[in-house]
């Protein structure tokens, strides 16, 4: 195996836009990038441009006809009319949109391919993790789920256990759906109470299908969630399915709208504990899946104060070269920023947070805490299933 992270990227990837005034602003890709390039993260790893997903690729997750849709809808924007969730208002209608889709599920695919075949140790597609497009339509800004189509070539190139784990504010419901009845995927989802946030999905009580008990695993999270309880909840959960479970490949999902800045949602967590949690994620697919690591980005919707520098962790922690949090942001990306946005960029790659958290099984269950509840009710409804004491 090369110890060499793949970069998937391709300037294309931002064609992948609903338009002014949406929340998923693909400015927040190119300025993702240009701070990689700033930190000369491109030249530690391998920048390389997968294909657009073809037809066949597509169909190992998405109906037939939801394809044709998409295409139909593509060459011919204002011809939709809400049927696919195409042409609503997460899911505008825009020119190009197969193309553009298909080129971002692309990029996640490739890096599946990359890291299964050895050709790289980590990947990262941070265009990716549109997670909750279904097999038969758009959902939640998401068009084609490029995280499910990772994980399923990865399945067809023969790999028995993939675990995903998806650290998104909104709950991963397509991958969880794709997979449902698959004993060979372990979806693992961190989120934003149902009650209190779209999709309405991922209560604890959501743990697989008949022929997949317990290979899903909900976290539904008090709105209000901070660095320390986020962390808390990750390695209550996480590490000991992993443990179980076996992967031989670990998919991460990575959206930054767990911020306590991001509009869209009402966690309260820091830059900095995302940076954690990333480095998490990356010592866990050493432990668990020899190394074997594919990292997507997601959600996350203030487009230059966090998303740009909680990817560019992501990055440089999967090429091996971790920016330290107290780094000031190189000038020229500031620039960049100020040119493309007319806003002013964050002056450091920090928040100037120090997450800490209390590790659950040390010190113990609090009854009264909505955290602890959480955690509690995942563990119960999950780990028996797996052999685990909740």
């Amino acid at each position: 195996m090369s110890g060499r992270a793949q970069l998937m990227w391709d300037e294309a990837v931002t064609g992948y836009d609903f338009g002014a005034g949406h929340p998923m602003d693909p400015v927040r890709l190119a300025l993702t990038m240009g701070l990689v390039r700033a930190y000369g993260l491109d030249r530690a790893a391998d920048v390389v441009a997968a294909p657009p997903a073809g037809e066949s690729t597509l169909r190992l997750v998405h109906r037939a006809d939801y394809i044709e849709a998409v295409r139909r809808v593509s060459a011919d924007p204002k011809s939709a009319d809400g049927s696919y969730g195409l042409g609503t208002a997460d899911d505008p209608a825009f020119a190009g949109m197969h193309e553009a889709s298909a080129l971002i599920a692309g990029q996640s695919v490739g890096a599946a391919e990359a890291v299964w075949r050895g050709t790289a140790e980590h990947a990262v597609n941070f265009a990716g993790g549109l997670h909750h497009a279904m097999p038969g339509g758009a959902s939640g800004f998401c068009v084609y789920n490029d995280a499910s189509l990772a994980v399923a070539r990865l399945l067809e190139l023969g790999a028995e256990r993939v675990a995903y784990v998806d650290v998104d504010v909104h709950h991963g419901d397509g991958v969880q759906a794709a997979f449902w009845d698959d004993p060979r995927v372990l979806t693992i989802s961190l989120h934003e109470h149902p009650r209190t946030l779209f999709p309405a999905t991922g209560w604890p009580e959501e743990t697989g299908g008949e022929a997949a008990p317990g290979g899903a695993a909900n976290v539904a999270l008090p709105a209000g969630t901070g660095d320390g309880g986020w962390l808390r909840a990750f390695h209550a959960v996480v590490p000991e399915l992993l443990a179980a479970f076996r992967p031989q490949v670990l998919v991460t999902q990575h959206g930054a709208d767990t911020h306590f800045e991001d509009p869209l949602a009402h966690l309260a967590v820091s830059v900095d504990a995302q940076r954690a949690v990333a480095e998490s994620c990356h010592d866990l697919a050493h432990q668990y899946a020899d190394g074997r690591w594919v990292a997507l980005g997601g959600g996350g919707y203030a487009v230059v104060e966090v998303v740009p520098r909680t990817w560019t962790h992501l990055v440089a922690i999967a090429a091996g070269r971790p920016v330290a949090p107290e780094s000031e942001v190189p000038q020229e990306w500031r620039q960049e920023v100020y040119r493309r946005t007319r806003q002013m960029a964050p002056l450091r790659m920090t928040d100037g947070r120090q997450p800490r958290w209390r590790d659950f099984a040390e010190s113990g269950y609090d009854p009264g805490d909505r955290l602890d509840q959480a955690i509690l009710a995942t563990r119960r409804a999950v780990f028996p299933h797996h052999g685990l004491l909740p």
